[in-house]
């Protein structure tokens, strides 16, 4: 498990996820041209702030693999 703190938008907050949930999302950040705390920002937004940060982040990683298999 690894804390990281990131802004998203203007607000402070710092995060707590596995190491390969963090790879995973800073590759998924880099294959979109996005700094990661953009794309955390991006789904902070859609979860519409219900529920829990970490969670959701770890969501997405789960639905881009499943899509990414789903091409394979």
């Amino acid at each position: 498990m690894r804390k990281r703190s990131l802004t998203i938008g203007s607000h402070p907050t710092s995060i707590t996820l596995e190491d390969a949930f963090w790879a995973e999302l800073s590759a998924l950040a880099e294959a979109r041209q996005l700094s990661l705390s953009a794309l955390v920002r991006e789904i902070d937004q859609k979860r519409g702030g219900t529920g829990n940060l970490a969670s959701a982040l770890r969501l997405y990683v789960l639905e881009a693999l499943k899509r990414k298999i789903s091409r394979a």
